[in-house]
């Protein structure tokens, strides 16, 4: 199979992606890849480092706030056009796939004006305006939540799960031994994203005192950028800092309790894993989609809600206390999570696509 695929700016695309790459090398060793990213988003790096070949386009969102300032992101676009059209009758692929990020806007207009067969792949519970646009150009829409169907009104729609959760799901456990950690204690895991969250960390592991002497442990992964500001402080026995964890769904199968932003990537390894979890949603990101993406989960007793505006050291506290404690509600939180579950994501999306 020859494949254009199409996701950048954050890694709630750009894993998605490389698991439908992934999927598709594992049924057919010998396709051949286009993967199409921004110039100087995530992708740049971590694409071409898997081997993939990769072509960079000079993208840029729309300022909704100051449309003047949109001059610069339409001359970009029309530029992005003129090379997407290119590259793809060039590269001549059986399909091209889109999975987040408007740097898709172009690739999958084009392809499809090109007379090539589309998809695309939403990972949020409420799609974005630019995959609502691009359904109009996609013969399938693949959704990561069964509740995202009623928003495309084009395009044959296939609840597929987001296929970051079949890798979840693939992955050896971590020992926690290798972290310090006691196996015979029940662990809580805070994780704000790759850069971490200042307002919380800060929040936090400044009263991390709070949690000396309780019955489990707690591991908080900073994220790389706000590591240095709290490696020197010290915590109690229990509570263990560290700033980045390679591969968080191994550290997921060990947790008792998830405290953590509510990306989509997240939330399909909460669900595939089927780890209670305590969302807290980030309030800066594009159309609240992490507050939707929670309250999916959090509307059907999946998941506990805590948000920012609301988050201290006390409310944490007394949120996980009554959790852990509390197995009938673990149990539930567990069992509430299996409708949402998809176990072979990758594996649908590349069904469909073969027919």
């Amino acid at each position: 199979m020859r494949v254009v695929i199409s996701a950048g700016g954050t890694g709630g695309h750009i894993y998605p992606a490389l698991a439908i790459i992934n999927k598709i090398k594992e049924k057919e060793p010998d396709s051949e890849f286009l993967y199409i990213g921004t110039h100087n988003r995530m992708e740049k790096d971590i694409v071409p480092a898997k081997g993939i070949p990769f072509e960079p386009i000079e993208m840029y969102g729309f300022n909704r706030k100051h449309l003047t300032k949109n001059y610069k992101t339409i001359k970009c676009l029309l530029k992005a056009n003129k090379k997407c059209k290119k590259l793809i009758k060039d590269f001549n692929p059986d399909i091209v796939i889109g999975v987040g990020g408007y740097v898709t806007v172009p690739v999958i207009k084009c392809a499809k004006k090109l007379g090539y067969k589309t998809a695309i792949h939403e990972q949020n519970s409420v799609p974005g305006k630019a995959n609502l646009m691009l359904s109009n150009y996609s013969d399938l829409v693949f959704v990561s939540f069964k509740s995202s169907a009623a928003h495309f009104k084009h395009g044959k729609v296939v609840f597929s799960g987001n296929p970051c959760s079949e890798d979840a799901l693939k992955t050896e456990k971590a020992n926690k031994r290798e972290l310090g950690l006691d196996p015979n204690k029940k662990l809580v895991v805070f994780v704000m994203g790759s850069l971490g969250a200042g307002r919380i960390n800060k929040t936090l592991l400044n009263n991390m005192n709070k949690f000396e002497n309780k019955n489990y442990e707690i591991l908080f992964i900073t994220g790389k950028g706000e590591y240095e500001k709290f490696k020197d402080l010290k915590f109690p026995k229990n509570v263990k800092v560290i700033d980045f964890y390679e591969n968080l769904s191994r550290l997921m199968k060990v947790t008792d309790l998830l405290v953590t932003r509510a990306g989509a990537s997240s939330l399909s390894e909460i669900i595939s894993l089927e780890i209670p979890s305590i969302l807290i949603p980030s309030p800066f990101v594009t159309n609240n989609h992490q507050y939707k993406n929670a309250m999916d989960l959090v509307s059907k007793d999946a998941a506990l809600l805590l948000e920012e505006k609301d988050t201290n050291i006390d409310s944490v506290v007394e949120m996980i206390d009554k959790t852990l404690n509390d197995d009938k509600k673990i149990e539930s939180i567990k069992n509430n999570l299996k409708p949402f579950k998809v176990s072979n994501s990758a594996e649908i999306i590349y069904d469909s696509i073969k027919e």
